[in-house]
């Protein structure tokens, strides 16, 4: 049973039946949030998430037969496991809030899908020099939050009353979302040398610092890219010496066959 079992899991097929049923699963999760649909086909709709969510658990249950114990050493599996557990507990009660975590279940895609699991594995290979440059963005937030309280902060209380309001404000900035006239205008306007402050820390943080976030991710993810491609290198060598191998055989078998009846007329 086991072995039919892993070979059911192992199909083509069964990875796109069960992508089908994730993306089908997306929609009827979209159409529960309209009132419309729902009092239309709400009763249809949520029978094809439960037919889902039921198919969902024999594949787990299946995975965990096949695999057992091993099946929890895997982080993807532990996470599909999550997730469909989560989607089994009765959203009731305090519990009302876990119906908004059913749609967790879409990003079981990043589980069948390879490429899709390059791409978080890399942002995951990314996060300690994410966290360096984290540390280092937050020091310089402090420094220019300080400067800008002491600086601006008695003429604009609202942008730079406080601490909390200048990072704020600055973070605003970082983003360039309106910075220039709801900010930096109406503070030169009072100080019009105000420029002198606010240009450079958009340069350090905007286009310096936001920028080795993406070169970190894009290290990351050519270093996950040429794990994978090595991994496939592995694999196909290892097939071409098992080939070499069984033809080693085979010529040395046939050759056993050419000299039994040279030694028989001798």
């Amino acid at each position: 049973m086991t072995a039919t079992l892993r070979d059911l899991l192992a199909r083509p097929i069964t990875e796109r039946v069960i992508m089908a049923l994730i993306l089908t699963n997306a929609v009827t999760l979209g159409m529960e949030t309209s009132k419309s649909l729902m009092d239309a086909w709400g009763d249809w709709i949520l029978w094809a998430d439960k037919i889902i969510l039921s198919i969902f658990v024999v594949e787990i249950t299946a995975r965990l037969i096949v695999n057992r114990w091993s099946f929890f050493k895997d982080p993807w599996s532990v996470f599909d496991f999550l997730v469909v557990v989560i989607a089994l507990i009765p959203a009731t009660g305090s519990l009302s809030v876990l119906r908004a975590l059913r749609v967790l279940r879409v990003l079981r895609l990043i589980t069948v899908l390879p490429s899709l699991r390059r791409v978080v594995g890399g942002l995951i290979t990314a996060l300690p020099g994410m966290g360096s440059i984290t540390l280092l963005l937050s020091i310089i937030f402090y420094v220019f939050a300080v400067m800008a309280t002491k600086l601006f902060g008695e003429d604009f209380e609202r942008l730079f009353g406080t601490l909390g309001a200048s990072a704020f404000t600055l973070f605003q900035i970082m983003t360039l979302e309106g910075w220039a006239n709801e900010i930096v205008r109406p503070v030169m306007d009072k100080y019009p040398a105000a420029w002198l402050f606010f240009i450079p820390y958009i340069v350090v943080t905007t286009f310096m610092v936001l920028n080795l976030f993406i070169g970190v991710v894009v290290t990351a993810m050519q270093k996950e890219t040429e794990a994978a491609t090595e991994k496939v290198i592995a694999a196909e060598t290892a097939v071409e010496a098992h080939i070499l191998a069984e033809l080693r055989a085979l010529r040395a078998e046939v050759a056993d066959l050419k000299r039994q009846p040279m030694n028989r007329g001798s």
